[in-house]
Order: C-alpha cells, then sequence, then structure tokens
C-alpha cells in the first residue's frame, strides 16, 4: 500500500503539466489576460474530466466528452478549448509523459468526430464616419452600461481593453491628462493621452466607486 501510495503522489497529472505550461509562457505573452483566459477555460471545461488524469491517459473519449456539449452552443469557446488541451497534450509528449498521435488534434482526427460547426459571426463594418454625430446623439441618450465606455473610447483613441480597465488613479485633472502604465498597453510602453473638453465633461458625469475602476461591470470590483 505504500508504494502504491507514493506511485499516486508522484504522478504527474495532465493540470499539472497545464500549470507549468501556462507558468512558462506567462511572461512571453504580452497580453495579462490570456494567460487569465487559458486558466479559465481550462478550470471550467477541461479539468473537471481529464485534470486528475496522467496525459498518457488522456483518450480521444475524453476530448469528445468535454468539446460536445458546447460544440454548438459555445462554438469560439469549444475551438480555443481544443486547440489548448492539443497544446498540453503536445507538451506533455515533449516532456515525455505521453506518447502516439495528439487525440485533441483537428486534422485527421476530430474534425472526421464532430460535426461542421455553424458559421462564424461575421463582423460588422466599420460606421462611415459621417455618421459618427449619429452614433455619439444615440450614445448620449443610452442607459446602456457599455454607452459611457464607448464614449470616452471615441474622445481618447485607446483600445477598449485600455478604457474598461482604467482606474481613477491614472488621471491628472489638473493637467488634462491620462497616463496609462506599460504593462496595460499591448506595446508596454506607457502611454499619454490628452483629455479634450468632451473628454473632461465626460469624466465628470462618471460616479467614482470603492474599486477605483470608471467601468465597473456588474459583478462589483471587475471592469466591464
Amino acid at each position: 500500500d505504500s508504494q502504491e501510495h507514493a506511485a499516486k503522489v508522484n504522478v504527474i497529472t495532465f493540470d499539472m503539466v497545464a500549470v507549468d505550461y501556462i507558468e512558462a509562457k506567462r511572461g512571453e505573452w504580452t497580453n495579462a489576460k490570456h494567460a487569465y483566459q487559458w486558466e479559465q477555460t481550462l478550470t471550467t471545461y477541461v479539468f473537471p474530466v481529464i485534470g486528475h488524469l496522467p496525459p498518457a491517459e488522456v483518450t480521444t473519449e475524453h476530448v469528445l466528452e468535454i468539446l460536445q456539449p458546447i460544440w454548438h452552443t459555445k462554438a469560439e469557446t469549444a475551438r480555443r478549448v481544443r486547440n489548448r488541451i492539443e497544446i498540453i497534450l503536445n507538451a506533455a509528449k515533449a516532456r515525455k509523459l505521453r506518447e502516439g498521435e495528439n487525440v485533441a488534434a483537428w486534422r485527421g482526427h476530430l474534425e472526421l468526430l464532430l460535426p461542421a460547426q455553424k458559421p462564424r459571426v461575421r463582423h460588422m463594418p466599420a460606421l462611415p464616419y459621417q455618421k459618427a454625430p449619429l452614433l455619439w446623439q444615440a450614445l448620449k441618450q443610452s442607459q446602456a452600461m457599455a454607452a459611457a465606455p464607448l464614449m470616452f473610447t471615441l474622445l481618447t483613441g485607446v483600445r477598449s481593453s485600455e478604457a474598461r480597465f482604467a482606474t481613477w488613479n491614472e488621471f491628472d485633472f489638473q493637467q488634462r491628462l491620462w497616463v496609462v502604465p506599460a504593462e496595460r498597453m499591448k506595446a508596454r510602453i506607457e502611454h499619454r493621452v490628452p483629455l479634450s473638453t468632451a473628454a473632461m465633461e465626460l469624466l465628470a458625469t462618471i460616479p467614482k466607486l470603492p474599486s477605483g475602476l470608471l467601468f465597473e461591470g456588474q459583478k462589483e470590483g471587475q471592469p466591464l
């Protein structure tokens, strides 16, 4: 029994390989949310089914058990989950923790076992700039939670993620300046945004919350 217990303690499982992979890549990924998204999708969909298994014991049936419930209802998530399982199993193979073909591979394998997904949603074309005033008036009258963040984005020309994660301590209202720290910028360079009169007026209408976020989502302390 003691030998069997020792063997179990020393087993390297799928979730351990996944955590090691994410930690190894965390510094390489420029977007901090990328690691968070990996962790969330694996924890939600993958670990409950195969997290406890040694990588060598993961089968095609396990992968189908994970993917089939979300294949059509959450198509984009399902594609990402499949790709991430494939990557982790490749990492396990590189560590000599499994052999043979990758049971999460798409070409020549899962493409033969899963039905075609519905076509991806077509992205809407950009708004012609001549219609920007109409959009602005519609946003001013809107009660939607996203209206103010979108107006702020239009006035500052930043990426939506930079606006969503903005905090009050990044603003210098005396200098009419917003300084986005380097760690929140895709290019990892501090970004200084002059604030127009319209931007200052918009900021004056936004309530200050305990989280310090300009645009808090439905969950307290979490960005929109």
